[in-house]
């Protein structure tokens, strides 16, 4: 039976200041955020911030863009953030490979230092036929090969650069396949996230599957603890727990997730690392998680994670075939339906 994970969430309110008054308060700083003066968005439900930082070597650019790009020499971007999961945009059209390093990317994402963010974003020309390609950097230089809440700020900013209007869809290749969001009339993006993958060698892990080819509620020892945890792929390796030993419904507020979550990533059962979702059943259609990102670290959401919470939801009987996962500052809607 083939089950396709679908997400369709609102963006937040937009924030929106003049050039000329945060040239003032921060006249020399690389940090400054410089949204584009009197612009006026047709999407309400989304959040934008273009800012630009020095680099290195001139940047070319493009004749049509959305960012007001006045000089080389510097890197423009736009800031966007899904359901608080942010990104730094990149209007990257004009070449097949990212404008910016790995290493320069953590610089970036820096929350001191840089601009703050948990990955850099590019928009890459479309390879085999497809409108656009996705690449990413993590916060911490790695590349992973989709990410849910990126793909929607990636949709809402190709959407801005083209001038493109009402509702409408373009087809996007990332690391893990063909993605096609669609911008609604609302302003809101609907992505569909696709058929998760459950065969334990392509999540990819090392634990041995205990139902046909899955990994569903195994157990898992983790800094002397036994984690039951179920494996699943979103195009990216989930690791979901809703229990360990001695407590059969995770309290997942009083997890220490800056201790734990690093010790399930780097964990020698999950070859490519893996993103780690921890679980609290309030119903069964109510499910409240935390997530440990690869690569990324704690992060206030994961489209991808929302995803692979439900599929293991409903794999290990906790949850119906649709449902809300609460997070952090919001809750996203996930609906699997058989394909």
């Amino acid at each position: 039976m083939a089950i396709t994970a679908t997400i369709s969430v609102p963006l937040t309110s937009p924030t929106r200041r003049t050039l000329a008054s945060l040239n003032n308060l921060f006249p020399h700083s690389p940090r400054s955020t410089l949204p584009i003066p009197r612009r006026t968005f047709k999407y309400p439900n989304s959040r934008l911030v273009a800012s630009s930082m020095s680099t290195d070597a001139p940047v070319k650019s493009p004749s049509a863009s959305f960012l007001n790009r006045l000089q080389t020499g510097f890197l423009h971007f736009a800031k966007y953030h899904g359901l608080g999961n942010d990104f730094i945009l990149i209007d990257n059209r004009d070449s097949t490979e990212p404008r910016v390093t790995a290493e320069k990317a953590v610089q970036l994402c820096d929350r001191n230092f840089g601009v703050g963010a948990d990955g850099v974003i590019f928009v890459l020309p479309g390879i085999n036929g497809t409108d656009y390609t996705m690449r990413i950097f993590n916060s911490d230089g790695s590349e992973p090969e989709m990410c849910g809440n990126g793909v929607r700020c990636f949709a809402k900013f190709v959407s801005q650069l083209e001038n493109l209007q009402g509702s409408h869809s373009f087809t996007v290749h990332t690391g893990a396949g063909l993605i096609i969001p669609e911008v609604l009339d609302d302003g809101n993006v609907r992505v569909d996230m696709g058929e998760p993958v459950l065969k334990a060698s392509d999540v990819p892990t090392k634990l041995p599957a205990n139902k046909d080819d899955a990994v569903v509620k195994s157990e898992l020892v983790v800094d002397g603890v036994i984690w039951h945890v179920t494996c699943v792929s979103m195009g990216n390796p989930h690791c979901v727990t809703f229990s360990r030993e001695g407590s059969q419904n995770l309290l997942v507020d009083e997890l220490k997730l800056a201790e734990i979550g690093p010790k399930f990533e780097h964990h020698e059962v999950f070859p490519a690392r893996t993103n780690t979702e921890f679980v609290q059943v309030l119903s069964k259609s109510h499910l409240k998680m935390r997530v440990w990102e690869r690569g990324a670290g704690a992060t206030l959401a994961c489209g991808t994670g929302a995803c692979a919470t439900v599929v293991a939801a409903v794999l290990e009987g906790h949850a119906e075939r649709s449902g809300i996962v609460q997070m952090l500052l919001c809750c996203i809607s996930v609906l699997l339906f058989e394909s």
